[in-house]
């Protein structure tokens, strides 16, 4: 029997968690991030610096790092912002190969600056389970990495074999700074239809800078507020930055209300925010090194210059021993988005990049319609059952589709073909009934919980949103409630039908009333909370959303519910709804509702589901049978709407 080496954590530093290169991959359409190295260069670097295959998995730290042993002689390498190493007191150049004697002490040491994250590659990597397919953590979610968070004083973790490692070979690393230029390609949204020419042009030439609340989800940008081409985004939110709710791809910088975010690797899959620019692939390391204080400026390149920079990016990693290739000097490019088709068939679509690396198709108006939902998900469904090799994600929204692509191995224009292709072959929506299921889920409304993420907003991001102190309260006025309680008493009497999966991560549920005058508007969070308990369940726009885990939102609070994730070492599917599930809510108190919570968390307990069905008859009957009062209903709310909007401006 082979013992392995093992690793002692003596001291953690800050945020210290297992990280592989690619991460987990795949799971974008369910709302599970990749993660892996947020500065993937500089941890491909080091790895193959010391011999390990490209899917090792090392360490990475934030702002500190960790003091750590081996029980046998290793080699071993740092990286990214690390410039304080030491071996028993000996300086350790970055990117240079050493040995790390056994019972030697390596101190990682503080990381003052340039950069935020520094990494450790050792020799064998680390031997931690996969979990999903990757060793890298997912600290939000809990998984992955050792027991999914960041290390801890006395951690030991095992070491992999050193059989069949490459030679070890010093690296250049790229240079790390403060001031930083991230080459973007622009879109998929933009002028005219949400920007103005004159914001499009200042979003561009701004130096933003990075804001102290940035993280492995997002990196967060201070500057001017956007100059909108629109007054509200209608049906999904009171704000010019809300859209029916769609993907976000790795990179994409979406406007959450009037703040730019980079969505990072354990960013969320899909939301409801407007994304004027998408990083490209060669320039994404650097979002692991933006510092709060950090310049940022955003450059518009072409599609031929994000070309040539990944290209010299994999000639460099596949020949360490070559001098690497300068930069690729940024070379402006179109500052509106590429449209590769358009259809004026019904119902109408386009078909644009999203980056380099993304293509969006958004079909119909920009509003909610079931019919095109569907017809979203039969174009989906199209592509999984005649994927081309290169298709890496198809995540659905609720009027778009994003499909991402192995770019050395699927091109765009390619890609855009075959789904135009394939549109044009499919089955009528009107006439389509999908297999679905009808799912019972308690609701403890007014949730204690809900109050708190309510109070720690006001408290500490924005005291004077016209939804402070109470969501819910919020709700009513909007709506034209008469009382409180007729929030919770739609909610309960609702069918929600479940049109996108992984909205605010992990299987959470976006959801729209099928019954129009069940349909309550609101709009998001701006800025949105940085803190929302697991399971909140809350409304934006139109749409219903239950968090599948802690973390940011911005949709408001009406209540809690049950797990709608369980990961469980049986290797059962650990997202517990489907696409067009149908949601119906039971209230129970707080006290029943964390008994079920538990027995749910535990296996002893599932979801209440019986078979089902959907089609677009189904609404077509409501239509018919109400008219008047569907008509009706729409007219106040609107108007409510309005007059929140007017109170906004005065």
């Amino acid at each position: 029997m082979v013992t392995l080496a093992i690793i002692t954590i003596t001291s953690p530093g800050i945020q210290t968690t297992v990280q592989d290169r690619a991460g987990r991959p795949g799971l974008w359409d369910v709302g599970v991030p990749p993660s892996g190295a947020a500065d993937e260069l500089s941890f491909a670097l080091i790895n193959a610096a010391v011999g390990n295959p490209d899917n090792a998995a090392g360490l990475e730290c934030v702002l500190a790092g960790p003091v750590l042993t081996c029980d046998e002689d290793r080699l071993v390498c740092v990286g990214g912002a690390v410039n304080n190493a030491t071996i028993d007191g000996l300086r350790v150049r970055p990117g240079m190969v050493v040995r790390l004697p056994a019972g030697a002490v390596l101190d990682v040491g503080p990381l003052d600056g340039p950069g935020t994250r520094g990494y450790l590659a050792i020799e064998g990597g680390l031997d931690v389970p996969r979990v999903l397919g990757s060793r890298s953590t997912f600290v939000l979610g809990g998984f992955g990495g050792h027991d999914g968070r960041p290390l801890a004083a006395g951690d030991q973790l095992q070491l992999g074999r050193r059989e069949n490692l490459l030679s070890p070979i010093s690296v250049e690393l790229p240079s790390i700074s403060d001031s930083w230029e991230l080459r973007v390609i622009p879109g998929p949204h933009g002028a005219p239809d949400h920007l103005t020419d004159e914001g499009v042009e200042a979003f561009f030439g701004t130096d933003w800078i990075v804001d102290h609340r940035s993280d492995r989800t997002g990196v967060r940008l201070v500057g001017p507020v956007p100059q909108w081409a629109r007054t509200d985004g209608g049906e999904a939110g009171l704000h010019p930055s809300n859209v029916h709710d769609s993907a976000y791809p790795v990179g994409g910088i979406m406007l959450s209300g009037d703040t730019p975010v980079i969505v990072g690797k354990d960013g969320p899959s899909l939301g409801g925010f407007v994304v004027p620019a998408v990083v490209i692939e060669a320039d994404r390391w650097m979002l692991g090194q933006l510092r709060a204080g950090d310049a940022v400026q955003l450059v518009p390149v072409s599609f031929d210059a994000a070309a040539e920079a990944i290209a010299v990016r994999r000639a460099w990693l596949a020949d360490l021993r070559q001098t690497p290739a300068p930069a690729v000097a940024p070379v402006s490019g179109a500052a509106r988005p590429e449209v590769l088709h358009r259809s004026d068939g019904v119902p109408p679509y386009t078909i644009r990049c999203a980056g380099e690396r993304h293509l969006l198709v958004e079909a119909g108006p920009a509003e909610l319609d079931l019919t095109v939902r569907v017809w979203i998900h039969l174009l989906a469904q199209a592509l999984r059952d005649d994927r081309p090799a290169g298709v890496a994600e198809i995540v659905e929204g609720v009027r778009s589709l994003l499909v991402a692509v192995d770019s050395d191995r699927l091109g765009l224009v390619e890609l855009a073909e075959r789904l135009a292709f394939l549109a044009a072959g499919l089955a009528d929506p009107e006439t389509v009934v999908l297999p679905a299921r009808e799912v019972i889920l308690p609701i403890a409304f007014d949730h204690p919980e809900a109050h708190e993420a309510m109070r720690r907003y006001a408290t500490s991001v924005r005291p004077d949103a016209p939804w402070c102190p109470d969501n819910v309260e919020f709700i009513r006025r909007v709506n034209d409630l008469t009382a409180r309680d007729e929030v919770f008493e739609i909610v309960q009497a609702a069918t929600y039908l479940v049109v996108g999966l992984g909205d605010v991560y992990l299987g959470a549920p976006v959801a729209v009333p099928i019954d129009p005058r069940h349909r309550l508007v609101t709009t998001k969070y701006n800025p949105a909370r940085t803190w929302t308990p697991q399971n909140a369940v809350g409304i934006g726009g139109i749409y219903l959303c239950v968090y599948g885990m802690e973390g940011p939102g911005g949709y408001q609070l009406v209540g809690r519910t049950v797990p709608v994730w369980r990961l469980s070492p049986a290797d059962e599917q650990p997202w517990l709804l489907r696409q067009f599930d149908l949601i119906r809510f039971t209230p129970v108190t707080a006290e029943q509702l964390a008994h079920e919570r538990a027995e749910i968390a535990a296996g002893r307990a599932d979801l209440r589901v019986s078979p089902s069905t959907f089609s677009i008859a189904d609404v077509r009957r409501i239509e018919q049978e109400a008219p008047v009062d569907i008509a009706t209903v729409r007219a106040r709310r609107r108007a409510a709407f309005e007059a929140e909007r007017a109170r906004w401006g005065a």
